[in-house]
């Protein structure tokens, strides 16, 4: 795996563990009544889509081993560009439903691709 690569993996990782640790003993009603959690959860959100969208541009054979990486640069996109309409019970659905499996699969992938390629 390309350096540049493990690069967006770990900044994936980062910003999954602190969401999950923002939102540690939270409810969706809580994620609804504090902007600053909000904030603070969309925030990763999107830096995770843009680690993968910049893995994706540069190593596709990686990025594809995530699955639905290309939904959760998707929801990026929707956090950032309609922020005006976000749904909050989606976001913290996301939080309940889906981070888990996304950290899991970077963590096999940063384990498993140890090795430099040329």
């Amino acid at each position: 795996m390309q350096l540049e690569s493990k690069k967006y993996l770990y900044d994936v990782q980062s910003a999954a563990a602190l969401i999950r640790q923002f939102t540690s003993g939270k409810s969706l009603s809580d994620f609804e009544s504090d902007a600053m959690l909000r904030s603070a959860v969309e925030r990763q959100f999107e830096i995770i889509g843009e680690a993968l969208s910049q893995l994706a541009q540069s190593d596709l054979d990686t990025a594809a081993k995530i699955s639905e990486y290309r939904r959760i640069i998707s929801f990026r996109n929707i956090l950032i560009h309609g922020y005006a309409n976000v749904d909050y019970r989606l976001v913290w659905g996301v939080v309940e439903g889906k981070l888990s499996v996304l950290i899991d699969e970077v963590q096999v992938l940063l384990q498993t691709g140890d090795h430099a390629e040329p």
